[in-house]
């Protein structure tokens, strides 16, 4: 059974910065390629960044280029996401996911097969 485990999240001031994590089991970390979204109050839930099994790729969307980096300790088996410079429209619950691919970050909801439960994150202006 493959669980992901999300932390981190909080409230935090615009400008600030939080280190997302994401911990697996069931499964190694580097077995597939891995991403997270997240999703805001009315929205749909969308692509932030994925790295393939290895992280020599890695995607970002266009909002959080140059301000979000997406990284990995295969050693302790947890996905990290940095972020830093946050505002409001960043305020969303986070999730991390597994790829069914493994050197392709695909950024559709429907190319994941396994969810972590989410982390708040909440930016006050």
């Amino acid at each position: 059974q493959v669980q992901l485990a999300e932390s981190g999240g909080g409230l935090v001031q615009a400008g600030g910065s939080l280190r997302l994590s994401c911990t697996i089991s069931g499964r190694e970390l580097d077995d597939n390629a891995m991403a997270w979204f997240r999703q805001a109050p009315g929205k749909e839930r969308e692509f932030v960044a994925g790295a393939s099994w290895s992280g020599a790729i890695t995607a970002y969307a266009d909002p959080v280029k140059g301000r979000f980096t997406i990284s990995k300790d295969t050693t302790r088996k947890t996905l990290f996401l940095s972020m830093h410079d946050l505002t409001a429209e960043d305020t969303a619950v986070y999730y991390c996911a597994t790829s069914k691919y493994r050197n392709y970050v695909a950024q559709k909801v429907s190319d994941y097969d396994y969810w972590g439960r989410g982390t708040q994150v909440t930016v006050s202006s």
